[in-house]
């Protein structure tokens, strides 16, 4: 018999994403969780145990305590599904565990914001 862990890598995860999310697929309605919404923990002064908070919340948790980071940077850093990671988060915010930012608006300046220029750029495509 080989010591080789086949479950891990030939099949990924034993623990299924809607067992993780209790069947949920959206996040409680009180927070609106786009692909860039700023994540960031919040100081609940406790590093031991957090009570009713699970190994998948607890993880996710952990990866929001290293620094305030996108949404989509945490699934991909959890290696979870989209859809999993914004019902997590939810969980965690509602416990007020993080904080949940809009993401930012960045208004461009300079020359991307030239509207002559964005008007050529429109008509040599359209010329293509």
């Amino acid at each position: 018999m080989s010591d080789e862990h086949w479950y891990e890598d030939e099949t990924g995860s034993l623990v299924r994403p809607y067992t993780v999310t209790r069947g949920r697929t959206e996040p409680s309605g009180r927070h609106a969780i786009d692909l860039m919404s700023q994540v960031t923990a919040m100081d609940t002064g406790e590093d031991a145990g957090l009570p009713g908070v699970d190994h998948a919340r607890a993880g996710l948790l952990a990866l929001v305590r290293r620094g305030a980071r996108p949404v989509v940077e945490l699934a991909a850093d959890a290696d979870l599904p989209l859809t999993v990671v914004r019902v997590l988060l939810g969980d965690l915010a509602e416990a007020g565990l993080v904080r949940i930012d809009p993401p930012r608006r960045v208004t461009p300046a300079g020359p991307a914001a030239d509207p002559a220029l964005l008007k050529e750029i429109v008509e040599r495509l359209r010329e293509l």
